[in-house]
């Protein structure tokens, strides 16, 4: 399939609608019909502002977060508007992508 690999950035903290904004993307992501997204936790990074996050003992809450998933054009088209939408402004990379499954199950 031909489509694109999309990377939403934001922190651990961020939340929209009383709930961490991650987590509410791989819900509407979900409801859209995607059929897979991952979520991962960095140790460290900075962000377009200069501030330095990361992971700390004491404090989780800082971690640099990123969303990863592959979509049909269709399904991007979609997941964009539904952010739109809602307003939410998060920082973004999207590339043209192939992908697929190999051998069987």
């Amino acid at each position: 399939m031909q489509g694109y690999l999309i990377t939403f950035y934001t922190q651990q903290d961020r939340e929209h609608e009383d709930r961490p904004l991650a987590q509410w993307i791989l819900d509407q992501a979900r409801k859209l019909g995607v059929r897979g997204a991952t979520l991962l936790t960095a140790k460290a990074g900075f962000g377009h502002d200069g501030r330095f996050h990361s992971e700390s003992f004491f404090d989780l809450s800082d971690n640099p977060t990123l969303i990863q998933m592959a979509l049909t054009p269709e399904e991007s088209d979609k997941l964009f508007a539904c952010l739109a939408d809602q307003k939410i402004r998060i920082f973004y990379t999207k590339y043209e992508t192939e992908f697929g499954f190999i051998g069987q199950l």
